[in-house]
């Protein structure tokens, strides 16, 4: 089974990183580059989500493949072919933190078809297209990680009692309205994202909550990035009250999935299902 492998080293800690390669539009820009199309149901890639991309293998030639995302954490992505010419490909991207940034590591395998004449379109054509996507997408990596780190930051709190998430239903603007997410806002000048979590609980729920830990990966919104919080309430806190939103409401585990949240908090939702089931705080750090 033939494997391609690619580093490049991105100067942004993996969470952002990590947000990036779930990012359609990071991988769209990419693959312009090389003259493909991507076609994704949503902007901020989930597990199991598929995209469909049109692979330019020759002067008006593209043949469609489509892919499945199987996870995507801090530490990586890992994606498999569901339908095209090759057959069992997976690609893993593994994300190292270092002392000068993300180490990015791309491991690409493949069963090849057609025998011998598999193997010369390996050499001839293959290899060469997956690299020269992997650079372009290096390209765009680079790029993109310099303008999100340099950007606006939005916090999300993940508000958790007894195994339950608070949730709260959007007044604003028109399109959201209706549609839940977890309360939070914009970072102030100077202020940190653990202050900016306290204040927003409190502007918005009139609520005291003691800040845990980070979720998953940073997540590329229009306003900047996005980046969620766990958070408990203080001791004797009086319950959460709807001073920005229209309502507040407890989920368990097996109903998170089934809130019509706003698209970028959906982008959580594995990692808030696995958080409540396993009872545990999120991990601290970036």
């Amino acid at each position: 089974m033939p494997v391609l492998r690619s580093t490049v080293l991105i100067d942004a800690p993996p969470r952002t990183v990590a947000g990036l390669l779930r990012d359609a539009d990071v991988a769209a820009a990419a693959l312009h580059r090389c003259g493909h199309r991507l076609f994704a149901p949503v902007r901020l890639l989930t597990p199991g989500t598929q995209v469909r991309i049109h692979t330019l293998i020759g002067p008006g030639v593209r043949v469609p493949v489509h892919t499945r995302v199987d996870a995507v954490s801090q530490a990586g992505m890992t994606s498999t072919l569901v339908a095209g010419p090759l057959r069992e490909l997976t690609h893993t991207v593994t994300l190292t933190p270092t002392a000068a940034g993300t180490l990015v590591l791309d491991e690409i395998r493949w069963a090849t078809p057609l025998g011998r004449l598999g193997r010369v379109a390996d050499v001839l054509l293959l290899r060469r297209l997956v690299l020269r996507t992997l650079a372009a997408r290096s390209e765009v990596l680079v790029e993109r990680a310099a303008a999100l780190v340099a950007g606006p930051v939005v916090v999300a709190t993940a508000v958790l009692r007894d195994g339950e998430l608070l949730v709260a239903q959007r007044t604003r603007p028109p399109a959201l309205a209706g549609r839940w997410e977890l309360p939070g806002g914009r970072v102030e000048p100077g202020e940190s994202e653990p202050d900016a979590v306290v204040r927003e609980c409190r502007e918005e729920l009139a609520a005291q909550v003691r800040v845990t830990g980070r979720l998953g990966t940073d997540l590329p919104i229009d306003a900047g990035v996005l980046r969620v919080h766990t958070a408990e309430l203080g001791p004797e806190a009086p319950e959460p009250r709807p001073l920005e939103h229209s309502a507040l409401r407890w989920v368990g585990p097996d109903e998170v999935a089934e809130v019509d949240w706003v698209d970028a908090d959906r982008a959580v939702v594995a990692d808030l299902v696995a958080l409540l089931r396993a009872g545990t705080p999120a991990v601290e750090g970036t």
